[in-house]
């Protein structure tokens, strides 16, 4: 085999570590996501159980990288304590080279196994579980057989003196192959990827042991390098937990590296195959450095501070909780005010949302579309974080007024963050597909729907008075709005379909876009509307049951032809109606 076939096939085996490493942690991901997540946002309390959750988590995705960005979303969202973050970063740095250690053993024979019972699992089931734990059984198979591929192309090579010309620099300079290993693991994006192949160049023969140790030590600066490149432009509390981190690995790569020549012959005493020399090495170091910086992630937390310090939530680009007072949470009625003004906060987020998306529609700005898109994730954050000051507050002891407004808050919040999301996964979805499609809504069609927009910003402004005030003529307002628009709704649709018949060719185009707005406007104004309902039940206002009995029906058609709207309320409500429709 020539040279150049033997490289060829040595980074076709590379790529497709690379491309299986990516496959069995995203199948993980798919399947197992949402309670990987809830994991780590839930058993954080002390050091050693973040420690804990960050091996599992890691394990299983065999990424650190992976564990860490979670880790950050919850820390962003005031969720996870830096020092929780450090401590399960120290897990997950040992959860990853869980993996090295299975994979270092001889098991190549498992790799079509593995590949055929995930395709018959990805192929034979309609499952969307069962299809990603395929994906995940692809992965491993593909990941074994790339090690194969790596270890079969590199054996040419163990008497090339060209290569030995360019590894005895590096043998000789263990400073430049730690450096080099940590760009080739930020560039791979992958640690164990790295790792894997030191492993199957030393099983090769072609880098010797102590060499394999230095570039094991660079690869673990690299994956504490990634996480910090991919967290740079978010806030300063994101990017404390992988600076925090990096600083671990960069210390103990800098003690260990002078101790390589005195490290190699106790790892080689434990086995004396090269892959399990260099899993052992890998695995031994991430052990140590648990167990001295475990301890230490309060003061690692407090420098990272110091390095990263705090900024105003608009200059870092990210929204957390501004008025939320952990102190007066003993105070049921403070606390409450306090989350009142948070809610408020949220709710003009949201109002800016929804009066930036006809915005979006009318001026094809994709950015606009974009910008809009990621204010949802602000939304939520403070959601969450309002939801969980709520719950804290709840654990007192509160009257019926205080119970009676905690619940109304989580309500109210709850509606808010609905909002947001049909805002964001619908209506600029939609905005983004007319502009990409380069559509354009007939000159009638467009008033109508801006007019019909700014019925529902309007009906905003209302529910978020009558939230503050409580005031049940506005309420009464706020309600009586509601069969006003249900009925604009309807008429806005018939006269679409009326354009439709007549040929208008605009309409044609956009009709799918046209109705799906005019659905989800609707949407909106029905969560805003269900801030009147408490508070005309408090007053007696409205009915305890919206069916009214047949015999009543004619009578009641009659009393809403008479009264209109204003059958909403006091429990005069036509026939066939009902709260949530």
């Amino acid at each position: 085999m020539s040279g150049h076939e033997v490289l060829l096939s040595i980074a076709g085996g590379v790529a497709l570590l690379l491309w299986a490493t990516r496959m069995v942690r995203t199948g993980i991901m798919r399947a197992y996501g949402p309670e990987l997540r809830r994991l780590i946002g839930q058993t954080t309390r002390t050091r050693l159980s973040a420690f804990s959750v960050g091996l599992g988590v890691a394990g299983l995705l065999q990424s650190s990288t992976a564990t860490a960005l979670l880790a950050n979303t919850f820390a962003a969202r005031g969720l996870l304590t830096v020092m929780a973050g450090l401590a399960i970063m120290l897990g997950a740095d040992v959860g990853s080279t869980l993996v090295v250690q299975v994979l270092s053993f001889d098991i190549a024979w498992a790799s079509p196994a593995l590949i055929l019972v995930g395709v018959i699992c990805f192929m034979a089931s309609s499952a969307s579980k069962v299809q990603h734990i395929g994906r995940i059984l692809i992965g491993v198979g593909l990941l074994l057989l790339s090690l194969t591929l790596i270890v079969g192309a590199s054996a040419p090579l163990r008497g090339s003196e060209v290569l030995q010309s360019v590894v005895r620099p590096l043998a000789e300079d263990p400073i430049l192959a730690l450096l080099l290993a940590a760009v080739l693991t930020w560039i791979a994006h992958s640690s164990v990827a790295v790792v894997l192949l030191v492993m199957s160049l030393a099983t090769s023969g072609v880098v010797p042991l102590e060499l394999a140790f230095a570039l094991v030590l660079g690869a673990n600066i690299g994956s504490g390098i990634i996480p910090m490149m991919l967290t740079l432009s978010a806030g300063p509390i994101s990017r404390r937990i992988p600076l925090g981190n990096l600083l671990f690995r960069v210390v103990g790569a800098v003690i260990a590296l002078p101790l390589i020549g005195l490290a190699a012959p106790l790892v080689g005493a434990l086995e004396g195959e090269p892959a399990r020399q260099v899993a052992n090495f890998h695995t031994a170091f991430n052990l140590i450095l648990a167990a001295v910086f475990l301890p230490l992630t309060g003061l690692a937390a407090g420098i990272a501070a110091r390095l990263i310090p705090d900024r105003e939530d608009e200059e870092a680009g990210e929204i957390t909780a501004r008025y939320l007072d952990y102190s007066a949470v003993a105070t049921p009625a403070v606390a409450m005010a306090c989350a009142t003004r948070e809610v408020m906060r949220m709710a003009d987020l949201v109002e800016i949302m929804l009066r930036g998306v006809i915005d979006a529609f009318e001026s094809n700005d994709a950015q606009q579309v974009e910008r809009l898109t990621q204010m949802d994730d602000d939304v939520d954050a403070l959601h969450e974080a309002i939801k969980l000051y709520l719950t804290e507050a709840s654990r007192q002891t509160l009257d019926k007024q205080e119970s009676t407004r905690c619940v109304e808050l989580i309500t109210f919040t709850t509606n808010l963050e609905h909002i947001g999301d049909i805002i964001e996964k619908n209506l600029l979805e939609l905005a983004a597909k007319k502009i990409r499609k380069q559509l354009t809504f007939s000159e009638e069609g467009w008033a109508e729907l801006k007019a019909m927009h700014g019925r529902v910003v309007q009906q905003m402004q209302l529910a978020m008075s009558v939230f503050v005030s409580r005031d049940v003529e506005i309420a009464r307002r706020l309600l009586s709005e509601k069969e006003q628009f249900r009925d604009l709704e309807r008429e806005g649709s018939e006269r679409h379909l009326e354009r439709l018949r007549d040929g208008q060719v605009q309409s044609i185009e956009t009709s799918a876009l046209h109705l799906d707005m005019l659905r989800d406007l609707k949407r909106i104004h029905s969560h805003l509307t269900s801030v009147a309902y408490p508070i005309l039940e408090t007053e007696g206002a409205l009915r305890p049951s919206r069916l009214i009995a047949h015999s009543e029906a004619e009578a009641s058609e009659t009393e809403a032809d008479a009264h209109g709207p204003e059958n909403e309320i006091m429990g005069r409500r036509p026939a066939g109606r009902s709260r949530g429709s």
